[in-house]
Parts: structure tokens; sequence; C-alpha cells
């Protein structure tokens, strides 16, 4: 061996037994991952585990029971069969294992998510099941009978919030609105309807480390979890890693042959080598010179260069400027206007109908757009709008959504403003199902992504409705990230919009910024949604410009005119009506610690008029007096 060459060799030789033997001691977990495994009738995936799938090749939450005919797993202690997994859609479809071919349960526990976990693929209406009641109740035409032991139980099917005071137990579960609907418009027995809706079950969306899988399987490696770090683990062929791959493993083997089988020609490859890297490393450094000469112009574009290049593959499609003129037809079909641009209507290769946001150029700015597309591309939720692509090219950037058909939530609640004043009154059950699903978009952005997310500007222009009324959360511009851990952030002056903007935002007398702000603004979105108007209130009175729009509302509530608002026709509308009120009251309170979470606000919202208390009376001023208008923006 040349002498020369022996440190080289030798560095290269242990090198190479390390990777070797990182490779061989690993190989098992990367190979288990990825392998399919059959579970009852399925194959299953990351992030399922379970049966001949061991556990660290998927995400705790997540392990299903392969013994039966189906797959099952157990949430919140009820257990589910699994009727189909869609990894491509990260969809899953569930019914209730003690409900199956039945409805008679050991257990009366109410159907919850695990939040963190799961959100609904859509908007579920459901049923609630009573049992132990009077054999006839008036009024109730669902009765069943269940058995227990020598004795029958009378059992009810409600599809509405009836509450029977007289029954001994209760519970609810989520049914398709086909099978509801045909539950409510039968005539005779339910019972075959009732088992039929409780074995189609529902949908089920998994968020289980989706971005992070997403960034390890493009780099060759296998999802899995890591039970005692409670991480997410990447396993690849040669070790373990937190996101992706890094494959250098070849290479070392690669010197290390090379190095044993010709030594002298090796020596002129690293002598090469060696000169080429020094030539490589002085133009690296002019060019980071010349960098760092301009960068104080273009702090901007660095940034958001750098956030693009971390996302790597996984970064929403980037157009050209040209493709943007392109898929709108030069900018022809405008769709609105805000403060921070224009949208107009689009249409991509593939034929779907798209949304483009250009940016205005006086208005837009690096961090802003970090935000958006940040924030929005760490979901998946029904209730979030889609990012599918984006625009950084200069001074121009935009940004590409979903095509949401009904617009926004904003010209439903401000009727006079409609062109032609065509009629766009919303039925009561689209109004609170809409409600239900910003709430449920929030709660997922504030406990079901790995990072908390708040919003920060809530309002009905940002809630998007698609073809079916779904609303989703859209514009991100404002967003903060933080820690789940963290109960308050920290930011310099106000942000937001005002009439939504909760108090404790533009005035830190009244408490930290934290999720209970973007409570606030969800109660004032709902209040409006309930009222029928813009909280700047117009009202037929000689006083109108001193009511502050709450109080109004308020007051309508203790004196149980909820008729003043939008038009009530049913009790069951009057219902809806006075709890949407209650809820959102509770919302705005001024001291956010007396605010609920926006889980509670779910909870809430789908649970009985009849266990809400009223909440005591907001005492804020309006942030709305002397004239302003409802939609300036407060930004820092």
């Amino acid at each position: 061996m040349h002498p020369n060459l022996f440190p080289a060799y030798f560095i290269f030789f242990i090198i190479s037994v390390h990777v070797h033997t990182s490779l061989c001691a690993e190989n098992e977990q990367y190979l288990n991952c990825s392998t399919r495994v059959q579970c009852a009738n399925m194959e299953i995936s990351y992030p399922f585990w379970g049966g001949n799938r061991p556990g660290y090749c998927g995400h705790p939450g997540f392990e299903l029971s392969c013994d039966g005919d189906a797959p099952e797993f157990t949430m919140m202690e009820v257990s589910y069969r699994v009727r189909d997994i869609n990894n491509a859609s990260r969809t899953l479809t569930v019914a209730r294992a003690d409900f199956w071919n039945d409805y008679c349960p050991q257990k009366y526990i109410n159907t919850t998510l695990n939040v963190t976990l799961f959100s609904y693929s859509t908007w579920y209406p459901r049923l609630t099941l009573y049992y132990g009641c009077p054999p006839s109740i008036q009024g109730l035409p669902h009765a069943f009978i269940c058995s227990s032991g020598t004795t029958n139980i009378t059992g009810y099917l409600a599809t509405n919030d009836t509450t029977l005071v007289t029954c001994n137990n209760s519970l609810t579960v989520p049914v398709s609105q086909s099978a509801a609907d045909a539950i409510e418009n039968s005539n005779g027995s339910s019972i075959g309807l009732l088992t039929a809706a409780l074995n189609n079950g529902f949908g089920l969306v998994w968020a289980a480390n989706y971005s992070l899988c997403q960034r390890c399987v493009a780099s060759g490696g296998q999802c899995g979890y890591k039970s005692s770090t409670n991480e997410f683990t990447c396993y690849c062929r040669d070790k373990p890693y937190a996101s992706t791959c890094q494959q250098k493993a070849f290479f070392f083997f690669f010197c290390s042959f090379f190095v044993s089988f010709n030594p002298k020609l090796w020596l002129r490859v690293t002598n090469l080598l060696s000169s080429a890297f020094g030539i490589v490393a002085v133009i690296y450094g002019m060019i980071s010179c010349i960098k760092r000469k301009f960068s104080s112009a273009k702090t901007d574009d660095r940034n958001v260069e750098a956030f693009l290049r971390s996302y790597g593959s996984l970064a929403p499609k980037r157009y050209s400027y040209s493709d943007i003129k392109k898929m709108t037809n030069s900018l022809a079909c405008k769709l609105g206007q805000g403060g921070f641009g224009s949208v107009y209507k689009g249409e991509i290769s593939d034929g779907h109908l798209v949304a483009v946001k250009l940016l205005s150029e006086l208005k837009s700015n690096g961090e802003a757009f970090i935000n958006e597309v940040d924030s929005i591309s760490r979901t998946c939720h029904v209730n979030i709008v889609t990012l599918l692509g984006f625009c950084y090219e200069g001074p121009k950037r935009a940004l590409v959504y979903e095509f949401m058909p009904n617009g926004s939530l904003d010209k439903f609640i401000s009727h006079k403003e409609s062109p032609n004043h065509e009629n766009l009154n919303l039925e009561w059950k689209t109004i609170f199902q809409i409600a239900v699903g910003i709430a449920r978009g929030l709660e997922y952005l504030h406990s079901g992504c790995t990072t908390r997310i708040l919003h920060l500007d809530i309002k009905p222009h940002n809630i998007l409705l698609d073809e079916d009324f779904c609303p989703k959360i859209s514009d991100f511009g404002l967003a903060k990230l933080c820690q789940r851990k963290e109960s308050i952030i920290s930011m310099t002056g106000a942000r937001g919009t005002v009439g939504y903007i909760a108090p404790e935002v533009f005035c830190r007398n009244f408490g930290g910024v934290s999720h209970k702000s973007d409570v606030y603004s969800y109660g004032m979105l709902v209040l409006e949604m309930v009222g029928g108007r813009k909280n700047n209130i117009d009202v037929q009175e000689s006083n109108a410009s001193e009511i502050y729009f709450p109080d109004w509302i308020y007051e309508n509530l203790e004196q149980g005119k909820c008729q003043l608002l939008l038009q009530v026709t049913t009790d069951k509308e009057q219902e809806i009506a006075r709890k949407m009120i209650i809820v959102s009251m509770w919302c705005i309170q001024t001291n956010p610690s007396n605010r609920p979470s926006i889980s509670k606000v779910v909870e809430m919202l789908e649970g009985s008029l009849q266990s809400l208390e009223i909440p005591p009376k907001p005492f804020l001023f309006s942030p709305i007096m002397s004239g302003q208008d409802s939609s300036t923006q407060l930004v820092s």
C-alpha cells in the first residue's frame, strides 16, 4: 500500500465499517415499515399499525385490532370499525362497533373525536338515542325496544335537539345527511333506517405528521414514530433520521472499495477533487460576499426563497407570473377586492377552477407571504381552504387557492349590499352548520396541528363557502405560529380588523394575546350571522349610532326577541338562534379567561340549549364608534 494513502484508507475503512454496521442494525426497521401488512380485510400503512405491523411503524392513537372481520380502533373509550381507508386523501370511513347491526349498546358514551388526531371529513348531523324512557311519548314516532336480561327497555330516536328529561340515558352519534333526512321523513318504523345509518358510519380525516411523512417518503424513507422520545422518525436504509434520509452510505462504500482496488489512481482522484473543491470554495466565497453586499435591499426576497427551499419538493406548486396571467385570462374576471389586493377567477391546466389572490405591490411583504404559505401548508381540514400554488416573481406575488363557488360569507350577512337585491337569505339550518364548521376549523388550527396556529383575522370576508355551503377559513396573512403549550404569544402592536379584534390585541391591559383572541373574533362573527347585518349596527332607531351591536343583541336575548333578528318562523329556528347568541356572548367576554376554548364552543353548539347558561353582559365600548369603517384593518 502506498504510504501516503494509509490515513485516507484508514478513515474510509472506519467510516465504511460504521455505516455498514448502522445499515445492518437499522435495516430491519426500514424493511418492516416499508411492507404493507394485511389487517383483517385491508392493507394498512403509516400512520396505522397493529397485527404484524410493529408499533414503531405507526403513530400513537392509530393502533388497529386485526382479529375480527374488519380492523377496529379505540378512541375516547369507544371502539370503531374501519370500513375503508383512503391513503391518498387521508380519510377513513368508520362505524361505531357497539352499534354494528345493533342500536342497544352496553355503555352510553357520546361519539367524541380526539381532535389532535382526527377531524370530520364533512359536516355530519347527529342522532340522539334515548334509553330507559316511558313507553309512549307524544310527538316522537321513532321508538324501539332494547332487551336487558329479562327486561325490555324503551328507547327513542331524535334527529334534532329535543331533550327527553324523562329518559334515563342518552347518547349522540353522527350519521350522513341523507340517512338523517330519510329517518326524519319516514312515517312508519325507522328501525331499519337507523341500523343502516349506524352501519354506514361517517368519514374522518387524519393528521398524523402529514408534512413530515411526505418529506420522509420523498427522501426514500419510511414513516414511523419513536415512543421513547415521543417524536416522528424517518426510518432509512442506513439509520433513523428526524425527518428525511441522508443518503451517504453508498458513497462511503464506493470510496472504501476504490481505495483498496487502485490506490495510485485514487491518489490522483483525491488531488483533483481537492483542487476542484478549492476552486468551488473560492467561487462560493465570492458569491457570498456579493450577496451580503446587496442583502439590505433584498431581505424579503432572501427570506422567502430560504423559506421555500426549506420546504423542498413539498412546497406548493410555484407558478410564474405569465402562468398567473394565462390561468386568469389576463385577470379578466375579478371576484373581489381587499386591503391585501384583488382576487381573480382562474382555471388551471387540469380544468379545475381556482381563485388567484394577487397581492398588492405596495402592501405585500415577505413576512405576510411567508405567514400565509407556511401556515396554510401545515393544514389539511375540511374547514380550511386549500392552497394549490403560488407566484413569487420580483414584486409580483400571488396565491392560488381552490375555487369557492359561493364566495365569502360576507355577502350573505349584509343583504342590502348584494347586487340587484338578489335573495341571499340562508336557512337557519345552513347558518348553524356554517357556524359549527368555522368553529371546527378553528379547533383544528388551535389543537389539531403539530404547531398551534392563531389566525388573528377571523371575519366574514375570510370565510369562504363551497357549493354545499361548507365553510372554509382563508387568508392567513396575519397568522401567528406557536407551540401548543404556549398560552400567551409575544406580539408587538395590534393586528386584525376593527369590529372583530379582541380587546387584548389592541390593549394589553385586558390580558395577553392567545387562542382566546380568535374565540372573540369568532363570537363577533356569529353575532353577525344571527343578526343578519354588519356589526356596526343598522337598526331603525334615531340613536342607532350610539348602540353597540352586542348590546343590542344581548337586550334581545334577555327579552326573548330573537324574532327581531333574521326571520324566525319555527320553534326550531328560535332554538338555533338563541343557542348561537348564548355561545357567541360567551365568546366575546372581555376577560380572555372567561371565554371558552374553541373546543368547548363546538361542544356547546352541538349540545342542548337547556344545558347553556346565559353569560354576563360584556362591558366593553364599541371600537366602531365615530363612524369608523368595520373593514379597517390594523396590522403591525
